[in-house]
């Protein structure tokens, strides 16, 4: 059993591995997992279901204050609900997907969903935490900083892998993606000065994998 305590904080761009990555670092450290964009599409699909455009933002934050959004962090069954109904499958359609940029960019909705993912931290001895303002914004005392990126046709390959959707589609979504998270003024897309860079590219899941625990255990 791993004595690893602390926060291992993972970002990077879609498609770069972060999910299945961290699902299973956290597995291997024995340590809770967080997965802080299901709460983003989650908090996306209670604003479509609600009829709101995801551009509105004054709609969009009285949508998710009212929502109750719920997370599991065992690594081995994530989960997540908005108002007792599991979600798992629609926030990753292709709506969800497509509006969850302009949900996410609301600074309201980020203090919201920042706090609530800050105590589930807290709760938590060890957990690896994945996003994309996680070692920047969420958790910055984080012990272990990591920034997974990967070509972009190798992400969108993935990607369409996972969604049978057309692979130059989905380059251009993620490429559209990528400038929108990035270009944010709230907790922008970017890699934390102390943050180890990992390029995912040419390495299969167990590789990046063990790579991690390395660095995790090392610390």
């Amino acid at each position: 059993m791993s004595t690893f305590q602390g926060v291992v904080a993972v970002d990077g761009p879609s498609g770069s591995g972060k999910s299945t990555v961290s699902r299973r670092l956290a597995e291997a450290l024995d340590a809770a997992y967080l997965d802080t964009g299901a709460m983003y599409r989650a908090a996306t699909w209670a604003v479509l279901q609600a009829g709101v455009d995801p551009h509105d933002a004054d709609g969009v934050l009285k949508v998710v204050e009212a929502a109750q959004i719920e997370i599991g962090t065992d690594p081995a069954a994530p989960h997540v609900s908005v108002d007792g109904v599991g979600v798992d499958a629609p926030i990753r359609g292709p709506q969800v997907t497509a509006a969850v940029s302009a949900v996410a960019a609301v600074p309201g909705v980020r203090t919201l969903l920042v706090g609530a993912q800050r105590a589930l931290i807290s709760a938590a001895g060890a957990i690896v935490v994945e996003g994309r303002d996680i070692g920047t914004a969420v958790a910055p005392e984080a012990r272990l900083k990591v920034y997974l990126t990967a070509d972009v046709t190798e992400r969108a390959r993935r990607r369409s892998q996972e969604t049978e959707a057309d692979q130059h589609a989905t380059a251009a979504d993620l490429l559209r993606r990528d400038a929108h998270d990035s270009g944010r003024k709230a907790d922008p897309l970017r890699q934390a000065d102390d943050a180890v860079e990992l390029d995912t590219t040419a390495l299969s899941i167990d590789e990046v994998v063990a790579r991690l625990l390395e660095l995790a255990v090392a610390r």
